[in-house]
């Protein structure tokens, strides 16, 4: 069974703290990361079974929208899921909301790509890969995080 939207709930540590007292913009990075590999092993897809098979993903780039800062120890629901494939490109998309009053942190994109080892070239996403993550429509994303906001 495949899960097409991952959910984590977190708080980021007081370490995450900038200068400013609110969260890095460092530490999302972090965390788009993570829970994305998370979602991907969840689904059936740890890394060590990508590097068997001789192919992992690598960043083409992330893109952040902050829409409110976020301050540690805040309760978040990060959301995460494939908006799309290409033949060697995945977009994958993320929310993060303040679990207190529904409030979207932030929102984020992250472009990754198929690439043999070692070679570092890129290759076409295996088929099977495909088949576990179906893409999530955008009326779908546009829920997430619905059942923390008020009414």
């Amino acid at each position: 069974m495949t899960t097409p939207i991952f959910h984590k709930r977190f708080a980021f540590p007081p370490s995450a703290r900038d200068v400013n007292d609110h969260v890095n913009n460092v530490e999302y990075v972090r965390m788009l990361q993570d829970v994305a590999t998370e979602h991907v092993d969840a689904n059936g897809w740890p890394m060590a079974r990508l590097f068997e098979l001789g192919w992992t993903w690598v960043v083409r780039s992330h893109h952040i929208d902050y829409r409110h800062p976020c301050l540690p120890g805040e309760p978040i629901s990060l959301y995460t899921w494939v908006h799309d494939f290409q033949k060697i490109h995945s977009l994958r998309r993320y929310r993060f909301v303040r679990e207190t009053d529904g409030l979207i942190l932030a929102e984020a994109e992250t472009d990754w790509v198929s690439v043999a080892i070692p070679s570092g070239r890129p290759i076409p996403i295996p088929a099977d890969f495909l088949t576990a993550f179906p893409p999530t429509p955008p009326e779908a994303a546009r829920l997430l995080g619905a059942e923390f906001r008020q009414h």
